[in-house]
């Protein structure tokens, strides 16, 4: 049986693919940095000559034991989207390294994330519902992950391989949240959920080019587009712990193609102003047709991040082919969420913050010669909480016995060793608001069926009834005829089962979405920085200049603090007011002032909760951002 058989009929089966890339096409010429020839001539259209490498037959399953460990790269883009690669249908945008690594890898084509991003991130990092780890958001304090939470880096780390995050982590800015403190020897990060939000450091505002980034929690200025410094500091740092002969994980999560995009790399962009990008170029014989008008500025500069990350990864892997580790080193490419724009996604329904298809199907793409045979596809349901166990079958690191995951290692799938594979329901939900509401924006998918409510990402609340669709994704992958009206015996159970779920993941610690406390007054973190990523909002528009919120926080040691606030220029004279769970202080700011200091506030150890205004006539709102320094 085709391998690929129940893949969506829009895409090529890989075996296709992989004569198309053998074929050969005509090319178009994109600018490149050092690769070798044989990836150089990759890129172009979809359907380029593949690299000619010459992997070794592996055995069924993962390495014996005693097996050297294997290497990992996992790679996750921002916002890219199931349909932005050749290597799923896209005839317009030029991917060649990353389809070309399809082409070399193990797959599995019902590979599920959460709509929005910093959920993916908490169950990747983690193997578990991200309603577990208190991140169930993406701002205003409800992306901070449990520092209690075991991750991936930390079990990696504690069985002696090095580990290193290059791009977006958005779980957490502070102490004891940072990358740092959650497994990650070395750490490359900007702030918050993407640069050019209210967490962008000063000086580095909306920079794609020349950002500020916090190195190993130290904010410092680098030169060149975010992407390619990334993969730099990735590239020399798998280096480095190759020639010292240590295992290493490189988790490499590009805030790329997450907006804004006036910041992109400009040949590409060029390159692409030049093509026809309107949707009627794009196959929409499958599925839901795209809208007959689109953004084609918008795609041009998306595009021209992506087609840039494909660069960065061809010399990606042309590093592992130089350093002889190619064979022995996992890669995995894959996406944290639908697209950004409603644009190509190879006939499904929806983009970013829908739970239809569009929104929450990414491709997984897997390469690992020794282990795995290039072209095995497993249609099996798998998720972004299948990440970790998976890993750690591959690298023979064992469990914590109190550790309790909701994945499933997927090696049986990927290696062929999958006679006895249950079935089961994986659930995806996101939605704003501070605590999840019940049938509030949901989808549980089982192998044949899957029901969900599709309420709206934005809403805080479920208002009325929900309105359940059911799909039989087995002869209607595209979600094109809901049948929960000639099944109810169907939704009936799998609402039952989701219902169970919600009340499991939301008592799994006392308080469940309450946000973690950012710390001050330690000696990893000072000045801690606050900023409105984190703040819990309680007026206006949750990042508009007229909102404000309170911030969370543990008073490591009873201590002397100053608490400087940097606000935009003052139309007029006003009061700074700070309050410290209910301690109040006040001062007067003259006119155009942009910042004010309380000196020497003295704070005792324990939870307090921060306010902070600035009042006119007219308006009072919150601080831009927040320096608290413990004398």
């Amino acid at each position: 049986m085709n391998p690929c058989a129940n893949m969506t009929e829009t895409i090529q089966s890989r075996r296709q693919f992989l004569k198309a890339l053998a074929a050969g096409a005509a090319t178009l010429a994109l600018p490149h940095r050092s690769i070798s020839a044989g990836v150089a001539s990759l890129h172009a259209v979809k359907g380029s000559s593949a690299p000619a490498l010459a992997f070794p037959e592996p055995a069924s399953g993962p390495p014996a034991e005693d097996s050297p460990r294997p290497n990992i790269v996992l790679i996750m883009t921002d916002d890219q989207g199931y349909g932005d690669l050749g290597a799923t249908g896209n005839p317009v945008i030029k991917t060649p390294h990353i389809d070309a690594l399809a082409a070399q890898s193990a797959a599995m084509s019902n590979f599920y994330v959460s709509p929005v991003c910093a959920p993916t991130r908490a169950c990747l990092m983690t193997g578990r519902y991200n309603y577990r780890t208190r991140a169930i958001d993406t701002f205003v304090g409800r992306a901070m992950m449990d520092p209690e939470e075991t991750t991936l880096a930390e079990l990696l780390r504690d069985a002696g391989y090095e580990t290193g995050i290059f791009g977006k982590w958005h779980l957490g800015d502070n102490y004891p949240l940072r990358p740092t403190e959650q497994g990650f020897a070395e750490s490359l990060v900007h702030r918050g959920g993407g640069i050019g939000q209210p967490s962008d450091p000063p000086g580095g505002e909306g920079k794609y080019t020349d950002p500020i980034l916090a190195h190993n929690g130290e904010l410092k200025p680098f030169k060149g587009y975010c992407t390619d410094v990334y993969f730099d500091h990735a590239l020399a740092w798998i280096e480095k712990s190759a020639a010292a002969g240590r295992n290493f994980f490189a988790y490499i999560p590009t805030n790329a193609p997450h907006g804004p995009f006036d910041d992109v790399p400009n040949e590409l962009l060029e390159q692409y102003k030049q093509m026809d990008l309107a949707n009627d170029r794009f196959p929409q014989d499958k599925g839901h047709k795209l809208p007959q008008n689109a953004n084609l500025d918008t795609h041009a500069r998306i595009f021209a991040m992506i087609t840039n990350i494909d660069q960065n990864v061809g010399r990606l892997l042309n590093k592992l082919d130089a350093l002889n580790l190619a064979d022995n080193t996992i890669v995995i490419f894959m996406v944290d969420n639908g697209p950004n724009t409603r644009r190509y996604v190879a006939g499904f329904k929806g983009n970013k913050s829908d739970v239809h298809e569009g929104g929450i199907r990414s491709p997984f793409f897997i390469r690992w010669p020794r282990a795995l045979k290039s072209g095995r596809t497993s249609d099996r349901i798998a998720a972004h909480i299948d990440l970790l166990p998976t890993l750690l079958e591959a690298c023979n690191v064992q469990k914590p016995d109190d550790l309790k995951l909701d994945g499933r290692s997927l090696l049986p799938l990927l290696s062929g060793r999958d006679d006895d594979w249950p079935d089961r329901m994986i659930v995806i939900q996101s939605h704003r608001g501070d605590k999840p509401v019940l049938y509030h924006h949901f989808a549980a998918r089982t192998q044949q069926w899957k029901l969900l409510n599709a309420s709206g990402f934005n809403r805080e609340q479920l208002t009325g009834e929900p309105k359940f669709e059911l799909y039989d994704m087995a002869a209607d992958p595209y979600e094109t005829n809901d049948v929960a009206a000639q099944h109810p015996d169907i939704v009936q159970d799998l609402k039952t089962r989701y219902e169970a779920w919600f009340k499991d993941v939301s008592s799994t610690r006392p308080d469940n979405y309450a946000p973690p406390r950012i710390h001050i007054g330690t000696p990893h973190e000072n000045p801690t920085t606050l900023t409105r990523q984190d703040w819990r909002h309680v007026k206006g528009s949750p990042w508009a200049g007229d909102s404000n919120g309170y911030w969370e926080l543990y008073a490591a040691r009873t201590a002397e603090y100053d608490i400087h606030l940097r606000f935009p220029a003052l139309p007029a004279d006003a009061t700074v007011i700070l309050d410290l769970s209910g301690r109040k202080l006040e001062s007067p700011a003259q006119k155009g002032r942009t910042e004010y200091t309380f000196k020497s506030v003295g704070i005792e150890e324990g939870n307090l909760r921060l306010t902070a205004a600035i009042k006119t006539d007219n308006d009072t709102k919150g601080p831009h951002q927040i320096d608290i320094l413990c004398r």
